[in-house]
Parts: structure tokens; sequence; C-alpha cells
């Protein structure tokens, strides 16, 4: 059995992954089980003479995939969304997933629409932005339980910033509710302590990455979004044009075209869910009442103007999708971000 021709599917689960082995004639000699542990793997794997190995996108997929290119292997990480043969099969199973990414990755593979893993480093650095970014939804969450406590005993808590929230409100609590909501607001305060820490090691990592000072240019960009965004990409090479970062994203729509009937659905949320929020909460800003005078700005009011029912949501995802361009366009060519790029005249914007 001649090792080069071999190709593997690779079904990773929890705590066993099943693989296929198919040899040049696509004809299968080998299946079984694996741990999914990096020993396990390397013990399989090492031994073996260079070959294909498919495997698809999870949680595991990442290391997997590194392991594997560290010891020869070319790795193909599938997205099984875009594979319906796999996840709309009516006979689905570990087995016949695994023997599916083999016979798809032997035939061709760009049938599994194979994905790139962001780098290892790339991968732990964006844990900084996601933890803090949980943590500052835990304490959105806290605080919302404290003001509707309160509007039960007949008292609305005035405005006050989340960061000074645990200070300033006990003393605006009712006396009944101090005792109970106490021990909320303490922990609050340690949250807040947390997202403050997380915060400082985003601004070490903004200055270990240029490229998000430049970002942060453009209107409504700010740390968490230039951040996410650059170890999100991780290298911008990988795309020959920036309009590709939308699809990229799943901020274009899905098509669905048969002979005279082309629709354009909803957008295809594709990619990392994260990184779209972001750009999506940008655009919100870049169209809202305080978003500054600029070319992008003037095309979406045009574009509001000009549509329908839906035109804010639509008008929204296209802002997010032509801020994703910018700025992938940005970091690529090292430009200066301007207003105004095609020599527009500058002035208030028109009602």
């Amino acid at each position: 059995m001649e090792q080069d021709h071999i190709t593997v599917g690779l079904d990773l689960g929890d705590r066993f992954s099943n693989f296929c082995v198919l040899d040049a004639q696509g004809e299968i000699v080998e299946e079984g089980r694996v741990a999914t542990t990096k020993e396990a793997l390397t013990k399989k794997y090492s031994e073996m003479a260079p070959c294909r190995i498919a495997l698809e996108v999870c949680t595991y997929s990442p290391w997997v995939s590194r392991l594997l290119k560290g010891m020869g292997h070319e790795v193909l990480v599938a997205q099984s969304s875009k594979v319906a043969l796999i996840y709309m099969n009516h006979r689905k199973g570990d087995r016949v997933d695994a023997q599916l990414l083999a016979k798809l990755a032997r035939v061709d593979p760009g049938l599994l629409s194979p994905v790139e893993h962001r780098g290892e480093k790339a991968q732990e650095d964006l844990q900084v932005v996601r933890s803090r970014n949980i943590l500052v939804e835990t304490r959105t969450k806290l605080i919302n339980h404290v003001r509707s406590s309160a509007k039960v005993f007949g008292m609305r808590l005035g405005y006050c910033s989340a960061e000074c929230f645990h200070k300033k409100i006990p003393a605006l609590l009712p006396e009944q509710l101090c005792k109970t909501l106490g021990r909320v607001l303490e922990t609050i305060g340690e949250l807040t302590a947390q997202i403050n820490a997380y915060e400082k090691e985003m601004a070490a990592l903004c200055r270990a990455h240029p490229a998000t000072e430049l970002l942060q240019m453009v209107p409504g960009v700010g740390p968490v979004t230039a951040l996410s965004f650059v170890l999100t990409i991780d290298r911008p090479e990988r795309f020959r044009h920036s309009r590709d970062i939308g699809p990229y994203l799943g901020l274009v729509p899905k098509r669905d075209q048969s002979g005279e009937t082309d629709k354009h659905l909803r957008i295809s949320k594709a990619g990392d869910s994260f990184l779209r929020k972001l750009l999506v909460t940008c655009a919100h800003y870049v169209m809202g009442p305080k978003g500054p005078d600029c070319a992008l700005r003037r095309w979406a009011v045009a574009r509001l103007g000009a549509g329908g029912a839906n035109a804010k949501k639509r008008t929204v995802v296209a802002v997010a999708r032509k801020l994703a361009v910018l700025l992938h366009r940005l970091w690529v060519t090292g430009e200066c971000y301007e207003p105004f790029p095609q020599g527009l005249p500058e002035g208030p914007l028109a009602d």
C-alpha cells in the first residue's frame, strides 16, 4: 500500500474519534477509533508516512490540525455546514462521517470547502478579548437584576456607569434589599476589577499588533473590534482581494438560483460570529446620530432613503461588510483612513 496515496477521514469526538483509511483506489483498508488526546493521535499518526487527512470544523479541530500538520500530513478542515452530504445524511453517524470525509477528500478537496485555522498565538491572544466579553455580559446581567429588583419595591435607580455601579448604588437601595443584593454588588465589583485587568492586557496586545492603531482611525472601531479583527483574520494575505472578507465573515446573503429564479436570502452567518457582531455594532454607530460625516455614512443614508421596510436591517449589514473590507484594505496597504477617499467635499450631512 503506497502511503503517498492514502486518504484518511477523521471524525473528531469528545472522547474518541472515528477514522477511515482509503487506499489509492478508494477502497477502505482500515477503520476504527482513537482517543481524542494529543498522546493517542501522536502515537497513531506519527508513524504514518505523510498523507491527506480530512476532519470537520469543531472545538478540537484547531489543535488537532496543528498537531497533524506538524507530523507532515496534509490536513483539510471541512466546513460541515457546506457539505450537505454529511450534515443532511439520514444515516449520519461517526463511522459514516469518517468514511464520507475520506471519500470527498480523495475525489476533490474543494468539495469540503476547507478552512484555515488561525495560529496558536493568535488563538491564545483572542481568548483575552473573548474572556473580557463574557465578564462584561455577566456584569450587565447582574446590573439588570439589581435594577429590576429595586423596581419591585417601587424604586427606580438612576443612571450610573457599569464601572461605578457597585460603588454608588448601595446607598440608594431600599433597606430591605441591602443585605440580599449586597453580595450581588460585591460580585459586580469583582467582575469590574477583572474586566479592568483584561483591558490592560488588551492594551498591551494592541501595542504588540501595530495594525490595530491604524484600524482604530475608522469611526466606531475601538480597541476591542480592531484587536478582534487582527487576531481573527491572523494573516491578511490569506485573502487575494479585500472584498473576499465579506463572505468569510458571513456578511453576504445566501443565494438560491434555479432557472429564471434568483433569490437573495438572509446573510449566510458563516465564519466568526463574535467578530461579525462587533462589526454590526460599529455599523450602527456609523449610521447613528453620533456617527461622524464620512463617505460611508452618506452612502448608508442614501440607501436608507431609497429602501423599503427592511432597508435599515439590510443597510446595517451592508455597512458592516464595507467596514470589514475597509479594515482589511487599510491593514494590507498601511494607508491612513480617509473619510472621503474619492475627494468628496466635506461638510455637514444633509438631512
